[in-house]
């Protein structure tokens, strides 16, 4: 047997032992995208041709909408670990960390709903995202800005998230990480892939990590295990068979649930010191999540292609967690309430998606072709548990310091089960109408059903839809291309509204026009473009229900217009760039500012140098600035005030030198200026940001 299938199923079995052993789950709602074997050169940031915005592969200059992509080397160079790091170094994308293990991402002012594996569109239930998912089963992620529901199931024009999975190679591969940072972080990322025959035709691969460490948020503390393996089979000269499985687990201690109040009475702000935690030294959120998917591609002779996915997915969360309520009294800094809870949930996923994609000749000029079916069904029971009274007044400084006694027993239980279930067909066509004009045009016809109940509410309901998407992309030259798209917004939301009901879903229409290019030779892509959005009855939160456990919303009408710079790839020999500016403006159905707590304007830009004179040597930085934002919250004597923050920029550092044929050592340094900040005001509660923290990495690779 080859030494790489000794190691696969050393791997496996450990694994195994692991799943058995810890009663402790993790969670990675996370996405994916392409093989490896598409990657770009080791160190470059360029994006490869990708399939997720219309399910044709093509490059970013024939995509008739803005993309971004991050790359491996990107992820390795900054040391990126998880999904929520990748991206906040992604141009136009906001993470909000409304909670220690629960995020929302957004793009252009708007959620991020839509997500994909491989390139085929995988629903999240709630739409937010629990835990830390992390990066190490992943090649890279790739993001396509404005609306998308043509390859990932609804129409919504913030972006589709496509996370690519790392795939085997033919060629024995081997990497091992060890990394130590700021808050006794201690991780250990392995990656082995290679031929497990000696023909060739059966390969493998297999991704392990495990990360531990404390925090600077007082008792917080997080622990990862992360397990991918897959196999790919040559069934023929044409077929190829893959089936693969990631584990995902993770326990948080002491999570927040909810964040810290902001303001007080007054309306003033707290003025918290950034290590402020409301979470009780009880509380625990332990997630789990297993993917498993297998994938028959084959390839005619006439150059088209057959690719069918079958997908299941287990989730299981578990947790006891202390959510704190209240407005602070300006004098006394009293007037919060405690409100604890015991939640248990499962969620099953089955996804089943077939398509055909080639070549098409007509009126004496190649045309390319893709049809598709998707079926997808989710079942979710969970269970919560409160104390008698759902909450009750707590002094502050037992709030402060965790020190809320855990309840002896829980009464009041409620919970939800439920089941939605999509299908859907789609098509798409790329028509050369000249050698330089060429036109995507395509449609997904899409019908959702929900039944069930939640907390008592029946949550039944039926919508479908047929989204059309239309772009032309125009070559000026050898170098740029001038672009210009139409979708239309069809978005079911899982928001409730005041009366526990899901609001209806979001409509509206999506344009965008723009310029791309590509210089030195190809080797560095540039893009620019223009973009305006309407849409209505978007969610808008009004707060936290005690009844239901739930945050509520109501539905809002929205114009928002804005345009995007962008650039990725060799700037100079050595220079490697990525990064982008964002300017969106949102208007309520009044013309007055809406969704203060998106910032109007963003920039994300890194970059990395591999000296000429020393090539072991790698040096880089990255920064993110955004301007103020801020949101209107209600007083306690009925008036309104507003929490702020104002812009600000985070600076990281990053060095990395080959020492050896095989080793190399890497420093990285986050939050140069150790600058304070709320990390969202997604919600009217919110905590702050890591201070300055560092690491070190080990690497060998073979």
């Amino acid at each position: 047997m080859p030494p790489l299938a000794v190691a696969l199923v050393a791997a496996c079995s450990f694994s195994s032992a692991l799943a058995e052993e810890e009663s402790g789950q993790l969670e990675l709602d996370a996405l994916t995208v392409t093989a490896s074997s598409e990657a770009s050169a080791p160190d470059s940031y360029q994006a490869p041709p990708s399939r997720a915005a219309t399910g044709l592969k093509l490059t970013p200059r024939q995509t008739p909408q803005a993309m971004s992509t991050v790359s491996r080397a990107q992820i390795e160079d900054f040391r990126l670990t998880s999904i929520n790091e990748a991206l906040k170094f992604t141009p136009g994308v906001t993470v909000e960390s409304v909670e220690t293990d629960r995020t929302y991402f957004t793009s252009r002012g708007f959620d991020i709903t839509n997500f994909q594996f491989d390139g085929v569109g995988i629903p999240f239930t709630w739409g937010g995202q629990e835990g830390s998912p992390d990066l190490a089963p992943f090649e890279r992620i790739e993001v396509v800005r404005g609306a998308n529901g043509l390859m990932s199931g609804s129409g919504n024009p913030s972006a589709t998230v496509n996370f690519v999975r790392k795939r085997p190679t033919a060629d024995p591969l081997a990497r091992i990480d060890l990394t130590a940072g700021s808050w006794d972080k201690r991780r250990i990322e392995a990656d082995v892939s290679g031929a497990l025959s000696d023909a060739g035709n059966v390969r493998g691969r297999a991704v392990y990590a495990h990360e531990k460490g404390n925090s600077y948020l007082d008792r917080y503390a997080l622990e990862k295990h992360v397990f991918y393996g897959v196999l790919e089979a040559d069934l023929g000269e044409a077929t190829v068979f893959s089936l693969g499985h990631t584990l995902n687990e993770s326990q948080a201690d002491s999570p927040m649930w909810g964040a810290l109040p902001l303001f007080d009475s007054l309306g003033r702000s707290t003025h918290l010191s950034r290590s402020t935690s409301t979470a009780a030294d009880w509380a625990w959120w332990n997630n789990q999540e297993g993917r498993t998917f297998a994938e028959l591609t084959h390839s005619f002779a006439n150059d088209w292609q057959a690719r069918g996915t079958l997908t299941y997915v287990k989730k299981e969360s578990d947790s006891a967690l202390f959510y704190v309520l209240g407005t602070p009294d300006a004098a006394t800094g009293q007037g919060l309430s405690g409100y604890p809870s015991l939640y248990e949930g499962e969620t099953r996923q089955w996804l089943a998606d077939l398509s055909l994609s080639g070549p098409l000749r007509l009126a004496g000029r190649e045309h390319e072709l893709m049809l598709g079916a998707n079926w997808y069904k989710s079942e979710v029971e969970d269970l919560s548990f409160y104390i008698p009274g759902f909450f009750v007044p707590v002094p502050t400084k037992d709030i402060y310091a965790g020190d809320f006694p855990k309840p002896a027993s829980w009464v009041n239980p409620d919970g939800a089960e439920y089941e939605d279930r999509q299908k859907s067909f789609y098509t798409a066509a790329r028509l050369s109408l000249s050698d330089a004009l060429s036109l995507v045009l395509g449609a997904r016809a899409i019908k959702l059903e929900t039944s069930g109940q939640s907390y008592g509410v029946d949550r039944a309901r039926e919508d479908d839809d047929i989204l059309p998407y239309a772009g032309l992309v125009y070559d000026l030259n050898e170098q740029f291309s001038v672009y210009a798209s139409y979708t239309e917004i069809f978005n079911p939301q899982k928001e409730m509204g005041a009366d526990l009901r899901r609001l209806d879903p979001i409509e509206g229409e999506n344009y965008e026009v723009g310029i791309k290019g590509e210089l030195f030779d190809g080797r560095l892509n540039v893009a620019a473009a223009v973009f305006r959005t309407k849409q209505s009855n978007v969610a808008e939160s009004l707060g936290f229900d005690l009844g239901s456990g739930q945050q509520i919303y109501e539905g809002v009408d929205y114009l928002s217009e804005g345009y995007e710079l962008e650039v990725s790839g060799e700037l100079l020999p050595g220079l490697q760039v990525m990064g982008g500016y964002t300017f969106v403006d949102i208007q309520n159905a009044d013309h007055s500012h809406g969704r203060t707590y998106a910032p109007k304007h963003l920039l994300r830009a890194s970059t990395v140098y591999r000296l000429p004179q020393l090539p072991q040597l790698k040096v880089g930085a990255n920064l993110s600035w955004q301007d103020d934002i801020h949101r209107e919250v209600g007083l306690p004597d009925g008036s309104t005030g507003r929490v702020e923050q104002d812009a600000y920029a985070l600076v990281g550092l990053m060095a990395s030198y080959d020492f050896a044929p095989n080793w190399s050592l890497a420093a990285n340094l986050n939050n140069l200026t150790n600058e304070k900040y709320i990390t969202s005001l997604y919600w009217d509660q919110g905590f702050y940001g890591a201070p300055r923290n560092a690491s070190l990495t080990l690497s060998w690779k073979y």
